[in-house]
């Protein structure tokens, strides 16, 4: 017998394409279309983001101690960002050929549109694209450890997790071997799932 975490799971994906659509609407709510990945804002949306602005230098000499002190370890992630990013592009065009598993494609995950808001200034527009690459990063990290435990280990955990992946709806019940068994090395659902 099955329980109904599938289930829950699947009225969660669903809450989840409704969020989609909200998004879609902020298009209409603040004026904006996309092309070519660049947003693109209405004339008028634009002047008017411009009034809220805060001036570069400003900016820079009313900043907290602790914002300044915290710079270079911010920053100094860069370099692990880096390394990961290079051994996850490796590990997936190796292991995901192998197993016939659907690649991860970064753009789907790294996405730098805030560099077109007008309201921000240069310090938070490159701020803005550092935490859109670590943090598309870290989401793009776990979609290919999501894929790759779907087709390693597709056991849910024996208790709630404190965040899990949409792959996990795949997967067999905790101590359901038969279902382990019809999961196990599977492919099928990712092309469902994409």
């Amino acid at each position: 017998m099955k329980s109904r975490i599938n289930d829950i799971l699947k009225e969660i994906e669903k809450k989840k394409k409704e969020l989609v659509k909200e998004y879609e609407l902020l298009k209409e709510t603040y004026s904006f279309y996309i092309e070519w990945r660049k947003v693109i804002f209405s004339k008028k949306t634009k002047e008017y983001n411009k009034k809220f602005k805060q001036n570069l230098l400003k900016y820079i000499f009313t900043a907290k101690v602790r914002h300044i002190i915290s710079i270079p370890f911010i920053y100094g992630m860069i370099f692990p960002a880096f390394f990961l990013d290079l051994f996850l592009i490796i590990y997936q065009q190796t292991c995901f050929r192998l197993y016939w598993i659907p690649l991860v494609k970064r753009r789907d995950f790294i996405i730098y549109d805030r560099r077109f808001l007008d309201y921000l200034n240069i310090i938070q527009k490159v701020n803005c694209i550092y935490c859109s690459r670590v943090n598309g990063l870290f989401s793009y990290a776990v979609e290919i450890a999501g894929r790759t435990e779907k087709y390693w280990c597709p056991i849910k955990a024996s208790k709630k997790l404190k965040w899990w992946h949409p792959r996990q709806r795949y997967f067999a019940d905790y101590g359901d071997p038969e279902w382990f068994k019809e999961c196990f090395n599977k492919n099928d659902v990712f092309t469902k799932y994409d």
